[in-house]
């Protein structure tokens, strides 16, 4: 059985609602070791606390999400600050930038809000969990700044080109690849898989989001990860175990567990 470590999972989400317990409790039968449960607004951060909280292998990140900067205000980090006090919340998230849809806060904005919550990772010595949508140029931009800091984190569901992964991996930072690396018109992630050290790639879900093919449009869980390992060990033209083992140590590095 493949050892799986999901980096990025939203079981929080509404779609979940009718059977998360029943779900999460079969994940460890599947190969599940792992899963880092990431906050994307104010109620989802509690929820998050809440589920790292009933679930063994479950672990927290907790943040505001840049479509929902509007949300960040003293109480929302004092009470962030709180929850990273629990040994099982191991990362601020997640945060970034999207520039993609205009309904978002304004850009100043969202950068403010992220650079807050970056300040409040180092504070904490946590990694953080980096959205970055149409957003390239000033996501590493904010990377530079922090990173001699020792800002460390992942780019989650990486999208940027081979030359940009290049760049945060020497600056210490993971790439997060999802089942889209399993999709067809995914050339630019398949350079990326290809290029970057195994060292410096996890594997997510963003569930219940981005279902990998046979599942794609349906709803995304942590077993699925397997389609994507595939995917990455024919890329790498190594054994999917291999692929799997080496992601799952990744994961723990990157979130201070092992």
């Amino acid at each position: 059985m493949l050892e799986i470590f999901d980096s990025h999972a939203h079981y929080d989400d509404r779609q979940f609602d009718a059977d998360r317990q029943e779900l999460l409790a079969a994940l460890p039968g599947e190969g599940v070791v792992g899963i880092l449960n990431c906050g994307s607004d104010w109620k989802g951060s509690l929820a998050t606390f809440e589920l790292c909280r009933q679930h063994d292998f479950l672990y927290g990140a907790v943040g505001i999400h840049p479509g929902n900067a509007g949300e960040w205000n003293l109480q929302v980090r004092q009470q962030l600050l709180e929850m990273l006090e629990h040994p099982k919340v191991v990362a601020v998230g997640e945060i970034g930038l999207d520039y993609y849809w205009d309904s978002n806060p304004p850009r100043g904005v969202q950068q403010e809000v992220l650079r807050e919550q970056i300040s409040i990772a180092l504070q904490h010595d946590r990694p953080v969990v980096l959205h970055d949508r149409e957003a390239h140029g000033d996501t590493m931009s904010i990377l530079r700044l922090f990173a001699p800091r020792g800002l460390r984190g992942v780019l989650h569901s990486f999208s940027g080109s081979v030359e940009m992964a290049r760049e945060a991996v020497g600056l210490g930072f993971f790439l997060g690849i999802s089942g889209v690396v399993t999709y067809k018109n995914a050339r630019k992630l398949v350079e990326v898989v290809q290029e970057v050290p195994l060292e410096h790639l996890l594997v997510e879900t963003d569930a219940p989001y981005l279902a990998p093919v046979p599942f794609r449009g349906k709803r995304n869980q942590s077993g699925y990860i397997r389609h994507g390992l595939e995917r990455i060990a024919a890329i790498r033209e190594i054994p999917v175990e291999e692929a799997a083992r080496v992601t799952a140590a990744n994961a723990r590095r990157f979130l201070g567990l092992a």
